[in-house]
Parts: C-alpha cells; sequence; structure tokens
C-alpha cells in the first residue's frame, strides 16, 4: 500500500509547503513595522510563492489556494474581503494562460516575467478596490508596491528555489 488514493503523506507535505510559503508572505507583507519607515509600501510576498508554483508546480498551487491566500491577506490587511483575492486569482488565470511563456524565461527575463504577474496584481487590486470604492484613487502606491515587489522578488526566488529543490521536488508523487 504505497499509495493513499493519490495523496499520501509526500504529496500532502509537497502540497503543504507552497501554501504555507504564501501564508508566511502574507504575514510579513502585513507586519505593523516599516524597515523603510513607510517610505515604500510592503512588498506583496504573498504573490511571490503563487507565481513561482504556479509555474512549477500548478498541480501543488491551485487557483484555490490563490484565492485563499488572497482572503488571508485581505483579513490581516483590513481590507474588504476578497479584494486581493480576487487580484491573486486573475494574476493566477494570466499565469495559467502563459505558462509556456513565462516557464521560458531566464535571467532578467524571468524578473520581467514576475514584474508582469506583479503589474497584473497591482493593476486589478487598483481597478477591483477603485470599483469597491466607486471613485478613482491615487495609483502612487499600487506603483511603488509594483516596484518594491518586482525588485524583492529576485533575493526571494532564490529562496523559494532552494525549498523547491530540497523539499518540495523529491517529495514528489508519481501519478
Amino acid at each position: 500500500m504505497e499509495r493513499l488514493g493519490g495523496f499520501g503523506n509526500g504529496k500532502l507535505m509537497a502540497s503543504i509547503i507552497p501554501v504555507l510559503f504564501g501564508l508566511l508572505g502574507v504575514v510579513l507583507t502585513n507586519l505593523p513595522f516599516s524597515v523603510l519607515s513607510g517610505i515604500v509600501p510592503a512588498p506583496m510576498y504573498a504573490l511571490m510563492p503563487i507565481y513561482y508554483w504556479c509555474l512549477v508546480r500548478p498541480d501543488l498551487m491551485s487557483p484555490v489556494w490563490a484565492f485563499l491566500i488572497g482572503i488571508a491577506h485581505d483579513m490581516i490587511s483590513g481590507e474588504p474581503p476578497g479584494i486581493w483575492a480576487a487580484a491573486f486569482v486573475a494574476t493566477y488565470a494570466v499565469i495559467d494562460k502563459q505558462r509556456d511563456a513565462f516557464a521560458g524565461l531566464s535571467g532578467f527575463g524571468a524578473i520581467l516575467g514576475f514584474a508582469t504577474a506583479a503589474l497584473v496584481t497591482c493593476a486589478s487590486h487598483y481597478v477591483i478596490y477603485c470599483f469597491y470604492r466607486w471613485q478613482f484613487l491615487p495609483v502612487t502606491n499600487e506603483i511603488k508596491e509594483f516596484a518594491v515587489t518586482s525588485i524583492l522578488y529576485i533575493p526571494v526566488v532564490v529562496v523559494l528555489a532552494s525549498v523547491h529543490r530540497r523539499f518540495v521536488g523529491p517529495l514528489r508523487s508519481e501519478f
């Protein structure tokens, strides 16, 4: 009995790690203090594992997990429920639709691929939040968040790739 209905311990652990990194990203994004004294907004750390594992192992980071990570982001950040969740699911849909193009990128192109996903997330969040408030809001905070998130993806992707190679990859199960 090597397989337990296709969802053995290895598969379970491999599934938990990407989601835990997404939730850790939510917590890091919403810490009540700022390293740069609030000059720039906190980056969207939660988007980074969603993007990474959506490309590398979409079976482990499904749209449902992206939605739940977004709901957690909404709840912790104090925004109305569903705004970040909808932005993350919209970004997931774009990544999923263009997976071959994004996965084929390397080096600086890979950073630009993530920047595209971050741009989709920020634009989705901005549009949805403007509809929710029923007014045009200043866009400067979204631009700053996009820039900071895109730059900080570089060190974070090194960590995510290392975790994937050491923990998630060896736990791969055969279907």
